[in-house]
């Protein structure tokens, strides 16, 4: 039977995008993700609406496939060779899967120390050059940026503008379901460059007509890599968010202005709190996310528990799935416990000896 094949972000929003007849329709299967209602978090919170944003259901397993479809286009129309990215390993990850689908060789600079096995292995699959360097993501970014001098290498990072046009698209989607925005969006903040860009959707929606209001952005970093929260670099981040552990984040400015322009707040959040609401997420909601996607609902906690006032629809985006780390879950689960082979010994494992 044939079907209608799955627009991406380039097709379904091109009147908002830098894109013209010379850009290539490059596309892995990316955006449209789930936008969900989390009833238990309602019901915990005393808050009327609360959605998930389910990044973690694009092809790559994070929301940085939408930035690098169109970054990678851009890059093919003009003449690019090659691609290039410092990564934590979710850009890695989706530099690597666009650089396969357009044929282009792609390097990706990684730490050596701290980045989840799963997202290493998506870029080798696929095919990078995949170079471990003894220092952080952002000594990775400024190798990176020297050699995207050379003619003919893109560089893929937030720090590439065609990343946020790419990403800003996740925002269309919340008002497209929702008929609205919310009234306030919890985001995890990293390199700062999706907070910027969902600003800079919404912003664009509104402009459109699309939309009445713009949401109160709510960023929310880990605290041990809280740069933009203690007004100064991080010389050692230190998380169990790996995804969002950067010290000197490269969209700072323009983080801070999405936070100012929307009245909002970028909050820094515990790794305790971020490992608690990584667990509630899966065993209340059914969401498994990776630790870093997990610090939005953890700023959901913080404040409700801090007593401040909430919006009546608050959406919390879950930037990647909790299978880029899969030993997260090993360390912060429950350990089961082996018993013997007899329905008895499984009963009374299970609790269900006295049914």
């Amino acid at each position: 039977m044939n079907g209608s094949p799955r627009p991406g972000v380039i097709e379904r929003y091109r009147e908002f995008l830098p894109v013209g007849e010379a850009t290539p329709n490059l596309t892995i299967g990316e955006g449209d993700t789930p936008l969900i209602r989390a009833e238990s978090l309602e019901r915990r919170l005393g808050v009327a609406e609360v959605w998930l944003k389910l990044e973690g259901c694009n092809p790559t397993g994070s929301f940085k496939d939408r930035g690098l479809a169109v970054a990678a286009a851009k890059a093919i129309e003009e003449g690019a060779h090659s691609f290039i990215c410092a990564s934590t390993g979710n850009t890695a990850a989706s530099a690597a899967a666009f650089g396969a689908r357009s044929g282009t060789p792609t390097g990706v600079i990684i730490p050596a120390r701290g980045v989840a096995l799963g997202k290493v292995a998506q870029a080798l699959i696929y095919g990078a050059r995949v170079i471990p360097i003894q220092g952080s993501f952002d000594d990775g970014l400024t190798v990176v940026r020297a050699l995207a001098s050379r003619p003919g290498v893109a560089l893929v990072n937030s720090v590439n503008p065609y990343r946020l046009d790419g990403q800003q698209t996740a925002a269309f989607e919340v008002v497209d379901t929702l008929g609205e925005a919310p009234d306030e969006l919890f985001i995890p903040v990293g390199n700062a460059g999706n907070i910027t860009a969902y600003w800079k959707g919404f912003r664009a929606y509104e402009s459109a007509g699309r939309s009445r209001q713009l949401p109160v952005m709510r960023g929310f970093q880990a605290s041990g890599a809280a740069p933009i929260v203690e007004g100064e670099p991080v010389g050692n981040p230190d998380t169990v968010a790996s995804a969002i552990r950067i010290g000197n984040p490269a969209n700072w400015e323009r983080a801070v202005q999405a936070r100012d322009e929307s009245d909002g707040t970028i909050e820094a959040v515990s790794d305790e709190l971020i490992v608690e609401a990584y667990q509630l997420l899966a065993a209340e909601e059914g969401i498994f996310v990776e630790l870093a996607s997990a610090a939005s609902v953890a700023g959901l906690l913080h404040r409700s528990r801090g007593g401040e006032v909430i919006g009546d629809r608050v959406v919390c985006v879950l930037t990647g799935t909790g299978l880029k780390d899969p030993g997260a879950a090993v360390r912060h689960a429950p350990k089961p416990a082996e018993v013997e082979a007899n329905t008895e010994a499984v009963a009374e494992a299970l609790g269900w000896d006295d049914l």
